[in-house]
């Protein structure tokens, strides 16, 4: 393969590349971006692995119609809608990809002339390994947005090429003129390298933490934390806390903005990470959610869930970042220091008479619930005592009936003092704990969401 091919492949699927894939874990990522039949705005997953890109591209696709469009009926929009809405989208991610990298062009990857399956069109292109600009006529041979039997991980490779645009104005309409290559067979993995090269493969490298780790698992076929939050914030790091941070003399990288869209993870409640401010509080009310395989998403349309920070909020954040192990507790110790980091009134004198009160029982500790409730009682968050939520999970066997079709509720999302409504212990409200821990789910049909 020419070298930049070899590349790609290699920071997408390790070494040895093509010869160590196999043909099951190839062919379930070779899948297009296409609508459910029940569900007019969300996207299906055929089979395990690619929800690495599709759930982001989702999450991404709810924001551009729920905040970007007028009108109630978000749910139920035209084919000439969806259309646009998604390449709009892919636009969109396209666009956070270039703007945080040194290049200043966009990187489209489409089939190489005369291989493509998809509906008929004319562009011009430069092949992906190199070479003089052609004129092709893209042929629909397939309808179907799964990949064809014989169409394989080597002979996939060997027939792509890529178009490199300067402006954004051509980018977009270049993505809605290739609207048959995203939603026909390999529509994901073709998108992923666009995003790829618009990036730059120098750039990603540089900031995933262990480059011996390819953005999907050659062996389970599961996207990286670093192609999520390639996706979500233009960034290839393999961190989901805020910022920087030092470790034994190395620098590990993790979230340095707020990102657009959210990313909640089971895995904290495990304990396994820890996820930042930038990612649980984004722009918007919408949420990528993740399971020890599996990504889905949690939304609504209550911006008020991501306003800006209420002091209790924020001194719940200042109190749990000297509580690094998330015990819901500090030793007395750092109560002065706690105080000090929220500019309330932190003379010695003052801080013992605190210690006493908040540790009757002499135990040397602080907790969170008894600190919040003294110093910022009564604390208005703006949330409304109940509101509308969604989940989209885009398999189809993790849907009722097999079907992919958001599955709407009401949230609760109480205080530590009030008293707890019993909805079940399910993954997905263990995920949404992470972010409110007092959040109750009650949800319209007699099953659950499925996180996986």
């Amino acid at each position: 393969m020419a070298e930049l091919n070899k590349e790609v492949v290699d920071l997408v699927w390790g070494r040895p590349g093509i010869s160590g894939i196999s043909a099951s874990l190839f062919r379930r990522w070779t899948q297009g971006f296409v609508f459910s039949e029940t569900e007019h705005t969300a996207l299906e997953q055929f089979e395990g692995g690619p929800c690495a890109v599709i759930a982001p591209v989702q999450a991404f696709l709810l924001k551009n119609i729920l905040f970007n469009r007028d009108g109630p009926n978000w749910r139920h929009i035209t084919e000439e809608e969806q259309n646009m809405a998604l390449c709009s989208t892919l636009a969109d991610i396209l666009e956070l990809a270039s703007s945080t990298s040194s290049t200043t062009s966009y990187c489209l990857v489409t089939w190489a002339k005369g291989q493509s399956p998809h509906t008929s069109t004319t562009h011009t292109h430069t092949a992906l390994t190199g070479g003089p600009e052609s004129s092709q006529t893209l042929q629909d041979q397939l309808p179907t947005a799964l990949a064809a039997a014989d169409l394989g991980f080597e002979r996939f490779h060997s027939h792509l090429q890529k178009r490199s645009v300067k402006s954004l104005l051509e980018l977009r309409e270049e993505v809605v003129s290739l609207y048959g290559t995203w939603t026909g067979r390999c529509g994901v993995l073709l998108f992923l390298y666009s995003v790829i090269l618009t990036k730059g493969i120098e750039n990603i490298r540089n900031e995933i933490e262990d480059t011996k780790e390819p953005l999907i698992d050659p062996v389970y076929g599961h996207g990286s934390q670093s192609l999520v939050n390639l996706l979500v914030t233009g960034h290839a790091v393999s961190n989901v806390w805020d910022g920087d941070r030092e470790c034994s003399g190395m620098k590990l990288h993790g979230i340095h903005n707020k990102a657009s869209v959210g990313f909640l993870t089971l895995m904290e409640s495990l304990r396994y990470c820890k996820v930042g401010a930038f990612l649980k509080s984004p722009k918007f009310p919408i949420w990528i959610l993740g399971s020890e395989t599996h990504l889905s998403v949690f939304f609504t349309k209550e911006m008020c869930l991501v306003a800006p920070e209420s002091p209790s909020e924020q001194a719940r954040r200042v109190f749990q970042s000297f509580d690094p192990e998330d015990n819901g507790f500090i030793p007395d110790s750092l109560l002065e220091e706690v105080m000090k980091a929220l500019d309330l009134v932190s003379e010695p004198q003052y801080v013992n008479l605190m210690k006493s009160k908040l540790d009757p029982e002499g135990l040397g500790i602080v907790l969170l619930a008894p600190f919040l409730l003294e110093f910022f009682p009564d604390q208005d968050s703006g949330i409304p005592e109940a509101f509308p939520v969604y989940h989209y999970n885009g398999l189809k066997q993790s849907n009722h009936n097999e079907r992919v079709e958001y599955v709407q509720g009401t949230a609760l999302i109480l205080g530590f003092e009030d008293p707890m409504v019993r909805t079940d212990d399910t993954p997905v409200k263990r995920c949404l704990q992470t972010k409110w821990p007092y959040i109750e789910l009650l949800w319209t049909t007699d099953h659950s969401p499925s996180l996986n």
